[in-house]
């Protein structure tokens, strides 16, 4: 019987040895791991993120972070305007009228003998003002108005969509041209109108977006689980119709630059002796053989300002196009 027990007692202690791999997977290895290799470390597995990888995307395009450059280039001038201008840009001086461009006044001067390089710099505020300061009243306006439109369809949406096709049936130019006029000249009655002028597009812009999105599954699960409207909208609907309108507001900006420096030259926005490259325009207009470089320079600041917003928002539409790699 002993004996038996001595045979029994290895098999029963066998029994209860931990299998050969236990102690591989109690350190979360998996058998062959050496054969397999390292396991890859949890950073390799980190999900970038929207804004990185939108970053990322819009590196890659030079003539978007050209754009960028140049837009930071003229908004650091247009900010320490007092600091780079050489003269006071209201300053006259009978002595120096229509001066050619010299060492003196590098970009010249114009009938009156102001400096025209320290009214381009000081032109450059005037215009960066009126594009921000128009978009983010056509923002304000039409995004939550064409929130309402797409979420709430039916009747409302039928009145917004009917009148912001009126207003998109007259032209951007005379319709901010009428209301800059009925408001008065001057920059800020100017930037009002022009904000007035682009809200339809964001209306019909944000419209359009919504109707595409609040079909989408995340959009019926949170209706299923209770989510109030409102919260729907702004928590789940709003943030994925961004980058859309991210782009418009982009290159809307560089239309209020144009408008601006419309109604300027028209006599309806800044008004003399405050510098706008507009005004400055229509100054020159009557000195064009005698002192071309009135008209050149401004001209040159307009081109090249929206060129680069063009530019920028071009580069922004494919980096936030989620079927770019």
């Amino acid at each position: 019987m002993s004996a038996g027990r001595d045979v029994a007692a290895p098999a029963q202690t066998g029994l209860l040895e931990p299998p050969p791999h236990a102690a591989t997977f109690a350190s979360g290895e998996r058998p062959g791991a050496a054969a397999l290799g390292p396991a890859p470390a949890p950073e390799e597995f980190s999900v970038e993120s929207p804004s990185r990888r939108a970053w990322r995307r819009l590196r890659r395009r030079k003539g978007a972070m050209v754009g960028l450059a140049v837009i930071l280039l003229i908004g650091f001038v247009a900010v320490f305007a007092p600091l780079i201008a050489p003269y006071d840009p209201a300053q006259q001086s009978w002595a120096a009228v229509r001066k050619a461009p010299s060492l003196a006044y590098w970009m010249g001067t114009d009938e009156v003998g102001r400096d025209v390089l320290s009214r381009v710099v000081f032109g450059a505020r005037a215009s960066l003002l009126a594009g921000f300061i128009s978009v983010a009243i056509a923002i304000a306006v039409g995004v939550p108005v064409g929130l309402l439109a797409g979420y709430a369809g039916g009747l409302v949406d039928g009145v917004i969509s009917r009148m912001t096709d009126a207003m998109l049936a007259c032209p951007f130019l005379i319709l901010a041209i009428a209301l800059a006029a009925f408001l008065g000249p001057s920059l800020t009655n100017a930037m009002i109108a022009i904000g007035v002028t682009a809200t339809p597009i964001f209306v019909r812009l944000t419209r359009g977006q919504v109707l595409s999105v609040k079909s989408e599954d995340y959009v019926e699960a949170a209706r299923a689980v209770g989510n109030p409207h409102w919260r729907i909208a702004a928590r789940h609907i709003l943030p994925n119709v961004m980058p859309a309108l991210l782009v418009q507001a982009t290159l809307t900006v560089a239309t209020a630059i144009i408008a601006e420096a419309s109604l300027s030259f028209l006599g309806l926005g800044q008004q003399p002796p405050a510098p706008s490259w507009g005004s400055m325009l229509n100054a020159a207009q009557r000195f064009l053989t005698q002192a071309p470089w009135m008209a050149i320079w401004p001209g040159l600041a307009i081109f090249v300002t929206v060129l680069s917003f063009n530019l920028l928002g071009d580069g922004l539409r494919d980096a936030l196009d989620p079927r770019t790699k």
